[in-house]
């Protein structure tokens, strides 16, 4: 077992998440993973900053932790020629410590180049055209690709690392995850969902099966409630709503009805080890094998403490109860 801690790129500025990223490698963690964002879930987040150039710092003042995008959209805002120069760049940069997490979207973040979001089905193609463009750019040499949907004019990505990125694929249904055996290196997913799994292994795939684990430290139970409450109860609506919504103002109307107890159904809050290890069995029964510590809390030092005094021994432990 892998383990990972999430940078929530929507809650910290650029600053703040590289002392974490720093931070984390000091705690033991595996790698790091950063969201992609443009906009945050919620107003009063406050953060957004450009996920490529806080890896690049995090490559520079880290040694051994590894690092991910959780996820990239390489279809509407990028075009995929972008993506394979950036990740290429960066497994330089990080000394081959980089994986590229892709997936097809949220509305929040790609509508604002003044392009259509389409249709699942649609993004799903997309992200298969995408996936093409990105390999042909790092086979080397100069190509071109003309695709349903996207294109390729005479390009070549210069610096390329001696390993190639493995690329890990977003899977918040049973299509996606035929593309992540299909096309990637790993799957990517945020629900214990074991369908997932068992159809990516079904379609060929064994690469690493990355989820996050939703939680939030506090010294008591309340205090991390009402901070997933505040800041993360838009991860309570659910992929389908949370790909679709425009816009922050949108997520905090959708989001009104949630209760307390809903979070605490949700995410594992406090300061007992017990809650955690609970949490995180459920992904391990489902098939996953890196977690991702996704710790929606208001004291990030208090939480990476708590982890290497608590959690990183028994998480590595955990193995599928059948």
């Amino acid at each position: 077992m892998r383990i990972g801690y999430k940078l929530a790129a929507e809650a910290f500025g650029p600053n703040e998440l590289v002392r974490q990223a720093v931070r984390a490698e000091e705690a033991g963690f595996d790698f790091v993973e950063i969201s992609d964002h443009f906009h945050p879930w919620l107003d009063n987040q406050g953060h957004s900053p450009f996920a490529w150039t806080v890896l690049g710092t995090i490559a520079a003042k880290t040694e051994r932790i590894e690092l991910a995008t959780g996820v990239t959209c390489p279809i509407l805002r990028y075009h995929p020629a972008i993506v394979a120069q950036a990740a290429a760049t960066l497994a330089i940069l990080s000394g081959n410590r980089f994986t590229l997490g892709v997936g097809s979207g949220e509305r929040l973040n790609e509508h604002v180049v003044g392009r259509e979001f389409p249709p699942v089905r649609i993004r799903h193609r997309m992200l298969r055209e995408a996936i093409e463009i990105i390999r042909l750019l790092w086979s080397g040499g100069y190509h071109s690709y003309d695709g349903e949907f996207l294109s390729l004019s005479d390009a070549r990505v210069f610096d390329l690392p001696e390993t190639l990125p493995p690329i890990a694929v977003a899977s918040g249904g049973l299509e996606a995850a035929c593309i992540a055996a299909e096309l990637g290196d790993g799957l990517f997913a945020t629900e214990p969902e074991s369908e997932i799994v068992e159809r990516y292994r079904a379609s060929g795939g064994a690469g690493p099966r990355y989820a996050e684990v939703g939680m939030a430290w506090a010294p008591d139970e309340e205090t991390a409630a009402k901070a997933v409450l505040d800041t993360t109860r838009w991860a309570l609506t659910g992929w389908k709503v949370m790909s679709e919504l425009p816009n922050p103002v949108n997520f905090a109307a959708a989001t009104t009805t949630v209760r307390l107890e809903d979070v605490l159904d949700n995410f594992a809050c406090g300061p007992d080890p017990a809650r955690y290890l609970d949490a995180a069995q459920q992904y391990t029964d489902a098939g996953f094998d890196h977690l991702v510590m996704q710790n929606a809390g208001p004291d990030p030092d208090g939480f990476l403490d708590f982890y290497r005094r608590e959690l990183d021994k028994p998480l590595r432990a955990l193995t599928p109860s059948v």
